[in-house]
């Protein structure tokens, strides 16, 4: 590839991201591989795996911050509550259908993930950090379950 057309795609990288993805997406529909802005394109994909991830990992700790509060809270049990933790469980199910190799995944940042809550559970509701049990008390197929609230 010419230097020319490497800063050229670069700079369409930096400058119009939007333009640059369409380009490069008609770039290999037609199948002209010398004009791809490869490393770019490389990147942005090994991107959109940890994005995925991010995700996957933000949409847990709101569903287990909320089951904890709902839990240790339930005086100020409400339909937001409620309406949170079955939006994010529907976020974590479409993900993991979408994506099964993300099954794994989620098992393995499980305990992070409830870490990560209830020490936001302490901080949002004023309770002490040892109100919450230092393991989840809740079950993977629990948290992702649309019926299960705790008592």
């Amino acid at each position: 590839m010419s230097t020319e057309l490497e800063t050229s795609q670069k700079s369409l990288y930096e400058i119009d991201f939007v333009c640059w993805i369409e380009t490069t997406a008609e770039q290999l529909r037609n199948q002209n591989y010398a004009c791809v802005d490869w490393q770019n394109l490389i990147e942005e994909i090994e991107d959109m795996s940890r994005r995925e991830r991010k995700s996957l990992k933000s949409n847990l700790i709101v569903i287990l911050l909320h089951l904890l509060k709902w839990q240790y809270q339930p005086e100020y049990r409400s339909g937001s509550w409620r309406g949170s933790i079955r939006e994010h469980r529907r976020r974590v199910n479409d993900d993991l259908k979408d994506s099964p190799s993300l099954v794994p995944y989620l098992q393995e940042v499980f305990d992070e993930c409830y870490a990560n809550a209830r020490e936001q559970a302490a901080d949002e509701t004023g309770l002490l950090l040892e109100t919450f049990p230092v393991s989840c008390p809740y079950l993977s197929e629990q948290v992702l379950n649309s019926e299960y609230l705790p008592n």
